[in-house]
């Protein structure tokens, strides 16, 4: 059957539509921290990014005007205040570009295992194939810079053993068992991402002109700080590292870069994608303490969130994404 033939379902406009809007979101923020970053390496990867974006935009855009749906509005320049003072560091603006595209490839994949049109499955496949290579890119300058924060190392074990009793779960009575390496690929991934999204926290209430969007900002920042503790804490009782935090790469700047908008949809993207990881985090956790963790953080974000939302809908922040026919409105009497 031809593309042609095949309409787009549901699921598949709905991809293109978050793919948009999030996409227009950190591509407002790269055109910024490409204004302001001295380093050519580092500004060479950052106008690698805004041209794959823009033609990915273009492409997403033609497939959803075929279907006769309305491009949504995201993210435009008149959310980017120009020449406004530095807010990040060189080093900031490439972790951020890493962590963003670590979120990248998880909405591609995504996207394409919904997608059932060849078109747009190979789009898909390009948009992957685009995130690899800057996942990639990020990796080695992190690490030719000295910046790449690896995950914990362990010592090699002799032979394969097998779990012997219900001790391997207890987390809570007894002597606690060494964590997991299945855990730990949680553990450090969550805490990366959150320090990602206190630190922009930090920023983003310096400049932010609404008092309320600061306040929600300030108190995002404190449950960021407080969630980094918990997990945190659960590497330390085993002596094992965590993740450098970035706020010294935040300048004294409260010149906003962006707007409210931009800066609290940004926040709120990143405590709703944190979600997926901290399910996957509990999922893979054996040990009964940090499994209550991972719940008492998922709680608290249900909460945040759900304030980030009532902020967002007073202001006619929140675009809404394309609605199921309402049958009982179609079925009523004109």
């Amino acid at each position: 059957m031809d593309k042609e033939d095949l309409k787009l379902t549901s699921a598949e406009i709905g991809t293109l539509w978050g793919e948009y809007v999030n996409g227009t979101a950190v591509d407002i923020v790269n055109k910024y921290m490409l204004s302001i970053i001295e380093d050519e390496k580092i500004r060479t990867i950052f106008e690698d990014a805004i041209y794959t974006f823009e033609k990915q935009k273009k492409q997403i855009t033609r497939f959803i005007e075929n279907e006769g749906f309305p491009v949504p509005i995201g993210f435009t320049d008149s959310d980017l205040n120009k020449g406004t003072k530095r807010l990040f560091s060189d080093i900031f603006c490439l972790h951020y570009l890493h962590i963003m595209t670590l979120h990248g490839l998880l909405g591609h994949i995504t996207s394409f295992s919904a997608s059932v049109r060849k078109d747009l499955r190979y789009f898909y496949d390009s948009c992957d194939n685009d995130g690899k290579r800057m996942y990639h890119q990020t990796i080695e300058l992190l690490l030719e810079k000295g910046h790449f924060q690896r995950d914990p190392y362990f010592y090699s074990e002799v032979t394969p053993e097998f779990i012997s009793g219900q001790q391997f779960l207890d987390g809570y009575f007894g002597d606690k068992r060494p964590l997991a390496a299945t855990e730990i690929i949680s553990l450090s991934f969550n805490l990366k991402k959150k320090i990602l999204e206190k630190t922009l926290s930090i920023a983003f209430s310096q400049v932010a002109q609404s008092k309320e969007v600061r306040r929600f900002l300030e108190s995002s920042q404190k449950t960021s700080n407080n969630q980094i503790q918990s997990l945190s804490n659960i590497l330390k009782k085993d002596n094992l590292p965590v993740p450098m935090s970035w706020e010294s790469e935040v300048t004294t700047s409260q010149d906003s870069p962006f707007s409210d908008k931009l800066m609290l949809y940004h926040i709120g993207f990143l405590l709703q994608t944190a979600q997926a990881y901290h399910g996957t985090g509990l999922a893979s956790a054996m040990r009964t303490d940090l499994a209550v963790t991972y719940e008492k953080i998922i709680l608290k974000n249900l909460m945040v969130t759900k304030e980030w939302f009532n902020i967002m809908t007073q202001y006619k922040w929140l675009e809404q994404p394309p609605l199921a026919p309402n049958r009982k409105n179609l079925a009523k009497d004109t």
